[in-house]
């Protein structure tokens, strides 16, 4: 397979079906996945998951076969979110694989893969060799063929989930959901049926080709319907998922967009008061205000490069408790320190059920400062456009410097990351500053020596 195109990403592999990703392919990466995982002394079974695109289960099935071809077990959970397989590679202590290709459109498949415990695999940790022994042809020896059983883990999943936040006597509430098609049609039902809320479903029907909006909660026209039907319904709290599930978004009471900084900054108090001292983890573009919140709370912030597999090493080696990411994701250590959107969502449901205040009010004291989102900008030489920017504000008296990810400059009331794409001429841009005014200015100079 010399020829398979670069689906192997940093994190994941992802591409387009039929001409990418297809059930020979599938085969041949199980038979790789059993193979590293018999060099690195895994248990003997895989667990499996899938989403809802229509081609996930034939890819499954000989992702499924290439692993007992090699004389591993497979438990097969059918329909997940990928934090569902999380928590079945964490509780059964087992290597995983989930068919998704998260928010990706509907022409693409994929698939993320963790070892034993939920622990991730990207390039640095494993997925280069599989990327190896696939692209090199693995040899099929001729050994018994192993077992596929099926499970299915919804309700343990669930049970997991409401054992980590006590939600047992909040107010009643009134909460919209948008699932975007996607798994959150699968999951939300069996969570909220034990909640003391309303549910108002949008987008259950779960369908690979995404019929009503992409399921993409970071672009704010994928928000636009849940945001309407939020202040229709006059409801609490609006939660917007990704494919896979395994990030959420939130829209206040008055239909408004909420930063994931804030929800981080919610859910990092949270923790500190029931783990006084502990650690947290943030990356890099989320907002000043996570740090202040962590330390005001008597906790030890740690900042981290962007990408679930940094944040992930960080929590481990650091002991921290939580982690929060500017995209959507949550990382919880009583979650073997993997990300979950529903997790996430009962943080806030629990915050807002035990207080008389609005979810505006309750995040109010975390909106310190103003942020641009990310910013992409094509460029022929990032390197150099980067040096260029750096050179212009290092001499700026007050500033300072570092690469921890790309560049970051700090000012007094303000900060902006340049960080250039993994996979395209591409540099993302992320400001922030005390004012709308400040900011805007900040953003509109920095863009001015980048695309000037």
């Amino acid at each position: 397979m010399n020829s398979i195109p670069q689906i192997f990403k940093a994190y994941d592999i992802r591409g387009l079906v039929e001409t990418e990703i297809t059930p020979d392919f599938t085969f041949a990466t199980g038979l790789a996945f059993a193979r590293f995982l018999q060099q690195v002394r895994e248990p003997g079974t895989v667990v499996i998951g899938q989403d809802m695109r229509p081609s996930s289960p034939v890819l499954a099935d000989a992702f499924s076969a290439g692993v007992t071809s090699q004389g591993m077990d497979v438990i097969r959970m059918g329909l997940a979110s990928t934090d569902m397989l999380y928590f079945a590679a964490g509780k059964l202590g087992l290597p995983g694989a989930m068919f998704t290709a998260s928010h990706n459109p509907a022409a693409y498949n994929g698939i993320k893969l963790c070892l034993s415990g939920a622990r991730p695999i990207g390039k640095e940790s494993g997925l280069l060799t599989i990327e190896n022994f696939v692209r090199a042809g693995s040899p099929l020896e001729i050994r018994s063929v192993g077992v596929e059983s099926n499970r299915d883990m919804l309700e343990e999943y669930v049970d997991h989930l409401l054992s980590l936040v006590d939600l047992t006597n909040i107010r009643p509430l009134k909460i919209v959901i948008d699932a975007g098609n996607g798994m959150a049609g699968h999951t939300a039902p069996a969570i909220f049926a034990r909640l003391n809320c309303e549910m108002v479903p949008m987008y259950f029907e779960l369908d690979g080709s995404f019929p009503n909006h992409e399921a993409n909660p970071i672009e704010p026209a994928n928000l636009v319907d849940l945001q309407r039907a939020v202040k229709e319904n006059k409801a609490d709290l609006g939660l917007a998922f990704d494919g896979d599930a395994d990030r959420c978004f939130l829209v206040d009471e008055n239909g408004t967009a909420v930063n994931p900084s804030d929800l981080t900054s919610l859910i990092a108090h949270r923790e500190l008061v029931k783990h006084p001292g502990s650690t947290i983890i943030y990356n890099l573009i989320s907002s000043r205000a996570v740090l202040e919140t962590i330390e005001e709370n008597g906790g030890i912030g740690l900042r981290s490069r962007v990408g679930h597999s940094y944040i992930k090493k960080m929590m481990a080696e650091s002991g921290a408790i939580f982690g929060g990411e500017h995209s959507g994701h949550f990382y919880f250590d009583e979650f073997w320190r993997a990300d979950s959107g529903a997790l996430a969502a009962l943080h806030a449901i629990a915050a807002l059920g035990m207080s008389n205040q609005s979810m505006s009010e309750i995040l109010k004291p975390y909106q310190r400062y103003v942020l641009s989102g990310e910013i992409n900008s094509a460029v022929h030489d990032a390197e150099a456009v980067t040096s260029f920017v750096e050179n212009t504000f290092s001499s700026k008296p007050g500033v300072t410097t570092d690469h921890l990810d790309g560049l970051t400059i700090n000012g007094d009331t303000w900060w902006f990351n340049l960080r250039p794409s993994n996979t395209e001429p591409m540099l993302r841009l992320n400001v922030e500053a005390k004012s709308q005014g400040e900011m805007a200015a900040l953003r509109d100079e920095v863009l001015g020596l980048i695309r000037g």
